[in-house]
């Protein structure tokens, strides 16, 4: 019997496999993962300097967080920032909320889920993903800073993603800025006590995570970083 070849293999088609059985393949899954990249890459590129804002999709518009939320985008779109989020409520919606009101561009990057809230209306450009990492690479690839608001587990996941990335050097001049202080001082003291003090991580790690609880500083912050990367310095050099 003849060896058969990949061109044998790649034209032979069984005629009692079930004809949706491919897109069930992880081969398919490749295919699809790759127009993902594609179709993300394509629409968000040319977005110019960008923040990626976080926060929990629960937070209401009566919160003093979302209200916050929503004037520091307003803030950094008005200093010529474009704001990308996960495009959801909550938080996300202030954040897109804020860019319009600044006369800025309004990005969200939303996720297919069980649940679907679906977009919120404040935005210029919706790029929807399957998958987590693709958007997640997303978030970074196409922002100078991201701003982290009060959130759960994906807010958290977003912020020692970047973290991680930086201290492994695989991004760098990238500023990482949590607002309120009182919520995120638990983990401060914790990374403090516990991480810094066993050796996990070292100083530098934890200086790169600087709290705020006025938006305006938060955009001076971001501004002032983004001034420095643009001279090709390092934005944190004390």
């Amino acid at each position: 019997m003849s060896r058969q070849t990949e061109d044998e293999r790649l034209l032979r088609t069984d005629p009692y496999r079930h004809p949706h059985d491919f897109t069930h393949t992880d081969t398919w899954r490749v295919l699809r993962i790759m127009g993902e990249f594609v179709e993300g890459f394509e629409n968000m590129a040319g977005l110019g300097p960008a923040v990626s804002i976080f926060g929990s999709a629960r937070i209401p518009p009566t919160s003093p967080i979302y209200l916050a939320a929503s004037e520091t985008a307003r803030l950094l779109a008005q200093a010529g920032f474009t704001i990308i989020t996960g495009g959801g409520p909550g938080l996300m919606e202030a954040a897109n909320k804020g860019a319009r009101a600044g006369g800025g561009r309004s990005v969200g990057c939303t996720i297919e889920l069980p649940f679907e809230a679906g977009a919120n209306p404040f935005l210029d450009l919706e790029v929807r993903f399957r998958y987590f990492f693709i958007r997640k690479i997303m978030f970074v690839k196409y922002a100078h800073a991201f701003v982290i608001f009060p959130g759960g587990f994906g807010t958290l996941d977003e912020l020692f993603e970047a973290l991680t990335l930086i201290q492994t050097g695989k991004i760098h001049d990238f500023p990482i800025v949590l607002y309120g202080s009182e919520f995120w001082q638990g983990m401060i003291n914790w990374a403090r006590h516990t991480l810094l003090m066993t050796g996990t991580i070292a100083q530098a790690d934890l200086d790169r995570l600087q709290v705020c609880d006025d938006p305006q500083q938060i955009c001076d912050l971001i501004v002032q970083a983004h001034q420095h990367r643009q001279k090709g310095g390092d934005p944190w050099t004390r």
